[in-house]
């Protein structure tokens, strides 16, 4: 295990900054999570950490050692890529076989560390198969098998589970996390899928246009997003966003039921709710509409759990209320949140 750092870590192409002035900490053995949007520099970060991009500027630190001018191999690091990687005319075990062969391990040691980096990701059975011959989640066990099996103090994931369907990433996202929380090896995953970053991450780094916007474990990042891009970025549906004045008033969909299911409390706030359509989706129901006497140009979404039963049709204005301690404030120019005494917060 190591920790990953890197200082005021910057990468240009061109005039366009990739990774603009990072800092970032892991925590050792942590599993932390890289979420953000297509182009928001998670990937081209990640490959700065491994060594396969040179940094314009900044340091990395791996294990206490400055790494940012040694190449890949030098810094006990694995990854696992979006696409595998493997040779389709190697056999499984010649796959996992393979950087220990590159690294110059004797020949006859490589076998029992095939094997004990295979059992312990169940796929002793496939050694003698060809990736084709192999599920989409046999594959990704295969790639993480010849990562791991260097044993290295770093494990770089950028995006393994999107080559599979929903029902396989699923059950992989668990496999994933029990396998990091075994062998307990630094782990920094990149992701755009929000659900990943919350069901994986001991702590979520929130990028957007080559900054980190705030990071935090997955209940901080949710429930005190740091500024309005996480506040929407992370969450379905979206944080629901007001103008009032010269702040932007917040709450999550989840937070906006009917008064009538809420109670009477104090310190809630209450509006009346114009509904302008309703998705049944089973569990829940969607229901879309706006605050005609608050911000009639904003879209409000209300997400009712099936347990809500009071009715709800298009064209009703119904009052719905939202607890006092579940509303956050935003500045309306910069977009940071804005605590309870009124200080900007900072990501």
């Amino acid at each position: 295990m190591a920790v990953v750092e890197t200082k005021a870590l910057r990468k240009e192409f061109g005039a366009t900054a990739a990774v603009d002035g990072i800092d970032l900490v892991t925590g050792e053995g942590e599993y932390l999570v890289l979420l953000g949007p297509s182009g928001c520099g998670k990937t081209t970060l990640l490959r700065l950490i491994a060594g396969l991009e040179h940094p314009s500027d900044g340091d990395i630190i791996i294990g206490g050692q400055v790494v940012t001018h040694l190449p890949p191999r030098a810094r006990q690091i694995a990854m696992v890529f979006q696409s595998y990687a493997l040779y389709p005319h190697k056999t499984v075990f010649a796959n996992i076989a393979f950087p220990l062969a590159a690294a110059g391990v004797p020949r006859e040691q490589r076998p029992e560390k095939v094997r004990w980096a295979a059992g312990l990701l169940g796929i002793d059975r496939l050694l003698d198969r060809k990736p084709r011959q192999l599920s989409g989640g046999e594959r990704q066990r295969v790639a993480l098998a010849r990562a791991l099996v260097r044993e290295p103090q770093v494990f770089l994931l950028d995006e393994p589970l999107s080559n599979l369907d929903a029902k396989l990433r699923s059950s992989a996202r668990d496999e994933l996390k029990e396998f990091q929380q075994r062998v307990g090896i630094t782990t920094i995953y990149v992701t755009h899928d929000q659900v990943e970053a919350m069901g994986l991450g001991d702590r979520i780094a929130v990028l957007n246009e080559g900054r980190i916007q705030q990071i935090g474990t997955p209940d901080e990042v949710y429930h005190q997003p740091a500024n309005t891009f996480v506040a929407t970025f992370v969450g379905s549906p979206p944080m629901n966003l007001l103008t009032r004045d010269d702040r932007l008033l917040g709450f999550r969909p989840e937070e906006f039921l009917p008064a009538s299911v809420m109670g009477e409390r104090s310190g809630q706030a209450i509006f009346d709710f114009s509904v302008t359509r309703v998705e049944n989706l089973g569990s829940d129901r969607y229901v879309y509409g706006h605050l005609p006497e608050v911000d009639p140009e904003a879209k409000v979404i209300a997400k009712l759990p099936s347990t809500v039963t009071t009715p709800v049709t298009v064209g009703d204005q119904l009052p719905f209320a939202v607890n006092g301690g579940d509303l956050r404030s935003y500045d309306r120019q910069t977009g940071v949140r804005i605590a309870s005494g009124g200080a900007a917060v900072k990501p």
